[in-house]
């Protein structure tokens, strides 16, 4: 196979997959302008939001489960993943949009510690996401290793009601839409 035709065929897995965790950071970057927008997936609906911790660079912790009474869009993220980045202003501006009839929960899967994090939402100046970090990535197995970026919208009870696997536009008519149905609109 010539390089050429490898460079094509791992650029187009990464565009079909999002960020693969055990993938090189060059072959991430690649991946990123080719990235097609990924489609709601209904499949889990109804499964509980999972009882794990998260924590902050300053090692304040947030328990998920506890987050019911609002509902919480759940994204998980590393700083390595293109898609991911592109994602993060997105998420914050729809923070803003929803105020406190929706919690957007962006959570790191970044091995490397709560230092890349910080460094990157201080760089970024994000107004309405918090930095929280899943250094062991629990919430990576919980969700059966999916690609990055996952996103993952859950009731007000806890239920999911759909999963976005990959790059999607969180600005879109189509993602205001899927949102109201948690939120009542």
């Amino acid at each position: 196979m010539s390089r050429l035709s490898l460079t094509l065929v791992v650029t187009l897995g990464v565009a079909v997959a999002g960020c693969d965790r055990s993938a090189p950071v060059e072959v991430q970057e690649s991946g990123a302008s080719a990235m097609a927008t990924s489609e709601i997936d209904r499949t889990y609906a109804g499964e509980l939001m999972p009882l794990l911790n998260v924590s902050d660079p300053a090692g304040r912790e947030l328990n998920l489960g506890a987050k019911q009474g609002t509902p919480v869009l759940l994204n998980l993220w590393a700083t390595w993943c293109a898609p991911c980045k592109k994602e993060m202003p997105l998420l914050d501006d729809l923070a803003a949009g929803y105020g406190d009839r929706l919690q957007v929960i962006t959570v790191s899967q970044d091995m490397g510690g709560a230092e890349k994090v910080a460094a990157y939402f201080a760089e970024n100046n994000f107004e309405y996401l918090e930095p929280w970090i899943d250094p062991q990535a629990e919430l990576g197995s919980f969700y059966d290793n999916t690609p990055l970026p996952t996103t993952i919208l859950y009731d007000s009870m806890g239920q999911e009601v759909w999963r976005v696997r990959g790059d999607y536009d969180w600005s879109s008519a189509e993602a205001r839409e899927a949102i109201g149905e948690a939120v009542g609109e």
